[in-house]
């Protein structure tokens, strides 16, 4: 019998899709612990891109995706 770990334990796949003048990356998908934070995407994302600074959003709002079931094929 095997046991799933708790939600907060588990892996989550994290799918970053370039937009604007943003280069597409070679390692577009990968996982991360669901306890991690939100800035560990953006220290990947800045070590990936060479870049200080990224835009997340725009008119001074952060954009998020997210759904309760898939939402892309």
């Amino acid at each position: 019998m095997t046991s799933e770990p708790p939600n907060s334990a588990r892996k989550v796949v994290v799918h970053l899709r370039a937009t604007g003048d943003a280069p597409i990356l070679k390692q577009a998908k990968f996982k991360i612990a669901g306890t991690d934070k939100f800035a560990k995407v953006i220290d990947f994302l800045r070590r990936q891109l060479h870049r200080d600074t990224l835009n997340f959003g725009f008119d001074g709002k952060l954009v998020v995706n997210y759904a309760c079931s898939m939402a892309w094929g």
